[in-house]
């Protein structure tokens, strides 16, 4: 464990030195939440566009579900369980880290409630609309994000990589519970019908 931690911590300060200038505030926009917002726009747009309001309704149902259950989950059975120090409050690193923001965030890192979320919406977002295009931008836009939270000093790479899995599982548990009751509530509906 503590050979995996010491790479962990390795790889971070190489990743969080790979910075510039002109990209510290694409990076700090990448990792806002509110600029996540024309994104879930353009998903709803899509989701509805395939199925009309019925299909978008359970779409906005599954995605209100996967960030709240991928929030609390790596905040009260993670980050309050494990106690990793961010990097950015992390003793040990004083000055080497690149902190762009100046913003460091709760004391506790492990794991990345944004990668949670951005896998969470990403995976989610592939078993209602099915396209490779789609998938693949969503894909990178969610490693994007994660790869933003190394960047700005706030996460490890574990973090990111722990908060991805953790998000991808909760969006396909998610998807198999509401499959399940919608199976039961509505068997011939158009959900089933078109997701996987």
């Amino acid at each position: 464990m503590h050979t995996l931690i010491a790479l962990d911590e390795r790889l971070f300060l190489f990743l969080n030195g790979l910075h510039a200038t002109c990209a510290d505030q694409f990076m700090v926009l990448c990792s806002a939440p509110l600029t996540w917002i024309p994104l879930y726009l353009v998903l709803a747009f899509m989701v509805y566009r395939d199925g009309k309001l019925r299909r978008l309704l359970w779409y906005m149902l599954c995605a209100g579900l996967v960030v709240l259950l991928a929030d609390r989950i790596s905040v009260l059975c993670f980050k309050n369980v494990f106690q990793r120090l961010r990097p950015c409050h992390n003793p040990v690193w004083g000055e080497q880290v690149h902190l762009p923001s100046g913003h460091c965030g709760g004391a506790y890192g492990f794991v990345s409630s944004h990668a949670a979320n951005m896998f969470g919406i990403a995976v989610l977002s592939i078993f209602f609309l099915r396209r490779w295009r789609i998938t693949c931008l969503l894909l990178l836009w969610a490693l994007l994000v994660g790869y933003s939270r190394i960047y700005l000093g706030v996460h490890y790479p574990a973090d990111v990589l722990c908060g991805s899995i953790l998000g991808t599982a909760i969006a396909i548990v998610v998807v198999l519970l509401v499959r399940l009751l919608h199976r039961h509530l509505a068997p011939h509906a158009w959900l089933l019908e078109h997701t996987p």
